[in-house]
Order: C-alpha cells, then structure tokens, then sequence
C-alpha cells in the first residue's frame, strides 16, 4: 500500500455563505493529493503528459461526514490500496482538520489514455516501477 499526505488551506473563495467548503472543490483537494503523492515518488503528472500518458478521471465517489472550514488547514491523505494491473487507477483520499477529525473521504477512478491512439493503456513502467516497493510483500 501506498500512502501520502499533503496540506492545503481552505481559502476565501472556496468556501460558502456558511464559510464552509464548497463541496465542488473537495474533488480538487483530491487532485492535489494525487499530484503531491505522485510527486513524493520523484514522477509527475508532466513527465507521463511528456511521455504522452493522459489520466482522465472516469469515476468519483465523495462522502461528506463534516466540513471543513475557512482558513483550516487540510491534511489530505492520498492511498493506493493495490498496485494496478492494467490500465485503471483507483485513488483513495481521506480529509482531516487540524484537530485530526475524518472530515470526507472519496474514492477516484482515473485510466491511463493515449490521446493520440485514444485508447487506455497499461500504467508505465516508470511509474510502476516507482510504485512496486510499497507493494512487495
């Protein structure tokens, strides 16, 4: 398994009259989690988009248990539950607050595209060869 976290503060102009997190934005906190955790390996999603890798989001399940708030400071952990072994790639993130509480957790399905064949191919070896150690038993 594979974990990473990263922190983001909620800013003004994300949040509601309420001063809550507008809940479209919680996907976009899930985003940097996967840019950051793909960036800890020592990859990026640039290098794949160079290597003509694409990675449309193709599902997205979100459960809201209580929100986050103007100003908090995030902590978005992003997990790879298993290895892929073919060409979908299941994210798993979880939000807590400053005060370590399960804030929202969501599930993104994403599959490795080429757009100049347009179809889906297998994760690359580069990147699956950074991802393996956490996965060795």
């Amino acid at each position: 398994m594979y974990e990473s976290t990263t922190e983001v503060r909620v800013r003004y102009g994300e949040t509601d009259q309420m001063g809550y997190l507008y809940y479209g934005y919680y996907a976009l906190y899930y985003e940097v989690g996967r840019a950051e955790a793909i960036r800890q390996l020592g990859f990026t999603y640039r290098e794949l988009e160079e290597m003509g890798i694409m990675m449309p989001v193709v599902d997205l399940h979100a459960q809201y248990y209580r929100p986050a708030l103007y100003d908090d400071l995030i902590t978005v952990k992003t997990i790879l539950k298993e290895l892929p072994e073919s060409h979908k790639i299941q994210f798993h993130s979880e939000l807590y607050n400053e005060q370590k509480q399960l804030l929202n957790k969501g599930v993104t399905t994403l599959v490795f595209y080429d757009p100049t064949t347009k179809q889906k191919v297998n994760m690359p070896d580069e990147l699956k060869n950074r991802l393996q150690p956490f996965f060795t038993k």
